[in-house]
């Protein structure tokens, strides 16, 4: 039995992924979260074989519950399931330690082998997103992005400076350096140009 925690913050979603999943007589679904802290929360409790995790989600993002978990040496696998096949966020996702990428648009039966596939030990990404992701390179570094994303949310320099306790001219420079690496004519723009290439 492959025991999965569902995370996604549209609620519809998640139990309508939950209640398909729980059709296969090999799958259990033992919990679900609305964002990635709530996984994390659940994490204290349950012990999954497979997450199975949405990316764009308030408070703790997908990719960053995959970071936690990659970092904290967490048994759990991951798979990242998102209506955006953004390059970035595969090449992002792989760094992270993810197994295995589906769009929600793919079939049921999909979902499902790849759960069954990455529970083997397989890593499972969709052929033409791996290949876009190997196009696009992302210029950013982690510090760059962090500064650039909170800057997209309509943060000051000195809310961001004291956001990620950095002092304000080392977040102006890491805002100067995205800026220049994306053409971008500033900040909001770097932020939306890094937004839509799956970089934030």
């Amino acid at each position: 039995m492959i025991k999965v925690l569902v995370v996604e913050d549209q609620a519809l979603v998640r139990g309508a992924i939950s209640a398909l999943l729980g059709l296969d007589p090999h799958i259990d679904v033992i919990a679900e979260a609305s964002n990635g802290k709530e996984a994390l929360q659940s994490l204290q409790e349950h012990t999954p074989d497979i997450i199975l995790t949405d990316i764009e989600m308030p408070e703790v993002t997908g990719l960053e519950l995959a970071e936690h978990l990659n970092k904290s040496g967490h048994k759990a696998k991951v798979v990242i399931m998102t209506t955006f096949s953004r390059a970035g966020y595969i090449r992002r996702a792989l760094n992270h330690g993810v197994r295995g990428f589906v769009l929600k648009e793919a079939p049921s039966e999909y979902l499902v082998d790849t759960l069954k596939k990455v529970m083997q030990g397989q890593k499972v990404i969709d052929p033409e997103l791996a290949i876009n992701a190997l196009d696009d390179a992302d210029p950013l570094t982690e510090k760059e992005r962090k500064a650039l994303r909170l800057a997209g949310e309509g943060m000051t320099t000195a809310q961001i400076a004291n956001n990620l306790y950095l002092g304000e001219g080392t977040v102006r420079n890491y805002l100067s350096e995205a800026i220049s690496k994306l053409n971008a004519t500033n900040r909001i723009d770097a932020a939306r140009i890094a937004k839509q290439k799956g970089w934030l």
